[in-house]
């Protein structure tokens, strides 16, 4: 088979906590008349097995000229799950809490123009906003989605990761459906060949295999157009594999040059698996996979920045624009900000909920302030 590394291998199957970090525990009780406001051993959103344990939220609140609000109270905050009152568990100001953050860049022709600076300013960004707890990795998506580095605490590392990004061998990208790997032990980059402009796919790959198995705060920042042409996954299992992760996900939205927006690839999504004869998919919608779609007919091009928009709501992040008055560096600047000025709300979902999505309602008593949190959380 010609495909015969066409996965991400990405080992572990439990979702780590955020409160604790390390592992998935039922929360210790706590009396419904008082708030714990202390680390202990909660969960941030114990989304595995058949019960959600505790739900966490991360919140980044701002006033109405964009100033961050840092000694906000539990009694600040109401927080509805399905249009019901919950009671707080969990209350805490989290900055200090060990992040896990994955940059996700598109590297299709509508944004070469853009990359060396988008390069530079996001060394200067990793640079800054990782401390010895924190750790990062670095995708390229265009026809493929590429991990660049896999999770590391080295900036060296992925400051190498991040020069690969202007690489001659980007600009001769195929439509082939085989893998490869290069590197060797998680530390180079590993490939799988999917499509035209994989963004949905980049999104639940790094969500659904890397950021599942992270201890802490999980957060994406994504660098695009927003115009996704021949994922397999589809923007709503994007939003959902982060979702599912309790992965926020910030983008910056750069227009790009214009293209052809045409059919949505022709192959099926491989399965993740080990090496070996693990468990994959097979090609062309074989077993494992699914059928793509053959047909030649034209769609109208979607608008980037409301896909964008809407990936950022679900999960609780937030949408830049990038322009001349508001550069990369600069909204960096802004999301280090926001990464360390996190709240994190923590509940006990009812007992009787059903398995599926879950909406939450997070409020602010000041009126004037503008809250970031995630639009719901899913139960098994």
């Amino acid at each position: 088979m010609a495909a015969v590394a066409s996965g991400l291998l990405l080992l572990g199957s439990s979702l780590p906590l955020l409160a604790q970090s390390t592992s998935d525990q039922t929360v210790a009780s706590t009396p419904t008349s008082k708030v714990a406001t202390a680390p202990s051993s909660k969960s941030d959103a114990a989304l595995v097995g058949p019960v959600v344990k505790e739900v966490s939220v991360l919140a980044t609140v701002r006033d109405k000229h964009g100033k961050i609000l840092p000694t906000l109270t539990a009694n600040d905050f109401t927080l509805e799950e399905d249009g019901h009152p919950v009671t707080l568990s969990y209350f805490a100001r989290q900055s200090q809490l060990p992040l896990k953050l994955g940059v996700l860049v598109d590297t299709s022709s509508s944004q070469r123009t853009s990359i060396d600076q988008e390069k530079s300013d996001s060394k200067t960004f990793l640079d800054q906003i990782l401390r010895e707890s924190d750790a990062a990795f670095l995708i390229h998506f265009d026809r493929e989605v590429e991990l660049l580095q896999d999770v590391t605490s080295s900036k060296p590392k992925l400051e190498a990761a991040l020069d690969k990004l202007d690489a001659p061998s980007f600009a001769n990208s195929s439509d082939s459906d085989d893998s490869d790997s290069s590197g060797g032990g998680g530390g180079g980059s590993r490939r799988m060949h999917r499509g035209s402009n994989t963004l949905y796919d980049a999104i639940y790959l790094a969500s659904d295999e890397l950021m599942k198995n992270q201890p802490g705060r999980r957060v994406l920042v994504i660098l695009s157009d927003g115009v996704d042409r021949g994922s397999k996954e589809s923007l709503t299992e994007a939003i959902e594999a982060a979702q599912r992760t309790n992965t926020v996900v910030y983008a910056l939205y750069a227009k790009g040059e214009q293209e052809e927006y045409g059919n949505r690839g022709g192959f099926g999504r491989p399965r993740m698996g080990g090496p070996m004869g693990g468990p994959m998919g097979g090609p062309m919608g074989g077993p494992g996979g699914r059928r793509g779609g053959g047909g030649q007919s034209r769609e109208p091009r979607p608008d980037g920045k409301k896909t964008l928009e809407q990936i950022t709501k679900a999960t609780g992040g937030r949408l830049f624009e990038v322009s001349k008055k508001q550069s990369v560096g600069e909204i960096y600047g802004i999301i280090q900000e926001d990464l360390r000025n996190h709240y994190v709300l923590g509940f006990r979902p009812g007992q009787n909920d059903s398995a599926g999505y879950h909406k939450l309602d997070l409020k602010l008593k000041p009126k004037d302030a503008e809250i970031q949190a995630r639009a719901g959380f899913y139960s098994e």
